[in-house]
């Protein structure tokens, strides 16, 4: 005999199980493109970064950056990080700006970021893009992990 889930039930998983995906799962429709989830600035931004992709050596974080509207890929768009250096002091030589391809795609290479202050290791991210709101965020580092993927999704702006 076989069973079947009554549509309520299957529709309260897909919910449920749809808020226990962490933000930083690379999105791939629409449905699956929820913006990321904003964290605090801090105290030690400062604009005008560098423009480069590399700030170090030891990790690498890239990704996309799209629109929640259609999961679309938003083309240069500008990521700007911070984070500490590998005494756990923020400096100027640890900032960068980076821009998004063409297909949204960005790459950035880092020392492994250090825990300070009781804080986890961290990487702070600004992105902005003509019609987007801006998105401050942070990215934590899986303990041990020499790279990940973390796709930054934009909600557009009102008109």
């Amino acid at each position: 005999m076989e069973t079947t889930k009554p549509p309520i039930l299957v529709a309260v998983l897909i919910i449920m199980g749809s808020l226990l995906l962490p933000p930083s799962l690379s999105c791939t429709t629409a449905a699956d493109c929820r913006p990321t989830r904003p964290d605090m600035l801090g105290p030690f931004y400062k604009p005008d970064a560098p423009e480069r992709a590399s700030v170090g050596q030891g990790y690498l974080l890239s990704g996309a950056v799209r629109s929640s509207k259609e999961c679309s890929p938003i083309p240069q768009a500008k990521i700007e990080f911070w984070l500490t250096g590998p005494d756990g002091g923020y400096h100027d030589d640890y900032r960068a700006t980076v821009y998004a391809d063409s297909a949204g795609r960005y790459r950035f290479e880092s020392n492994p970021p250090r825990p300070y202050y009781g804080r986890p290791p961290h990487i702070h991210i600004r992105v902005s893009a003509e019609g987007f709101q801006a998105l401050i965020t942070q990215h934590y580092p899986k303990p041990g992990t020499e790279e990940a993927s973390f796709d930054l999704v934009l909600i557009p702006a009102a008109n």
